[in-house]
C-alpha cells in the first residue's frame, strides 16, 4: 500500500491505462464504466502529478469519482451512438452457391432434409421442385437452407 501511496500519481495513470485496456481490448466497449473510471484516473493522476491537486488518497478518490461523472456525463451520448450503428447487411456465407441433387421434390407443403457438412438442413423453395433436379442454395439460416432450381 505503501508503494501506491507514495508514487499516487503514477499509479493512478498505470490503472486508468489498465482499465482502458481492458474495456477496449477485452469487453470490446460493451461496457462504458471502465472506460469512464479509466479515463478519470488517468486524468486525476495527470493533475496529482502536475500539483494541481494535492498527493493524497482522499483528493485522488474524490477526484476519480468527480471526473468519472463528468466524462460520463459528456461522452455517454457519443459513445452510445457509436455503439448503436450496426451494419444490418447479411453475413456472406461461403453455404451461397451450394449445388446438389435432390433426393425428394421441395415444395411449399414438403420440406424435406438434406444432409450436408455433418447437419441435418431443412429444405425449403418458394417454386416446387421435382426429386432429381440440380438446386444451388440461395440463402441460408441455422439449420435451413432456401434453395432454387439450377437450369
Amino acid at each position: 500500500m505503501e508503494l501506491i501511496t507514495d508514487n499516487l500519481a503514477q499509479s493512478l495513470i498505470v490503472l486508468g491505462l489498465v482499465m482502458l485496456a481492458i474495456e477496449i481490448a477485452i469487453l470490446g466497449f460493451a461496457t462504458f464504466i471502465l472506460f469512464f473510471v479509466g479515463v478519470a484516473s488517468v486524468l486525476a493522476g495527470a493533475l496529482i502529478y502536475t500539483g494541481i491537486i494535492p498527493d493524497t488518497l482522499m483528493s485522488a478518490t474524490l477526484t476519480v469519482g468527480i471526473l468519472t461523472a463528468i466524462s460520463a456525463a459528456l461522452l455517454w451520448k457519443p459513445l452510445k451512438s457509436i455503439q448503436q450503428q450496426v451494419d444490418k447487411k447479411p453475413a456472406q456465407s461461403d453455404l451461397i452457391g451450394h449445388r446438389f441433387l435432390l433426393e425428394e421434390d421441395v415444395s411449399l407443403n414438403n420440406n424435406p432434409y438434406y444432409h450436408y457438412s455433418g447437419i441435418q438442413w431443412k429444405l425449403k423453395s418458394s417454386q416446387p421442385i421435382s426429386a432429381g433436379s440440380m438446386v444451388k442454395v440461395t440463402k441460408a439460416e441455422v439449420g435451413l437452407f432456401y434453395v432454387e432450381a439450377v437450369e
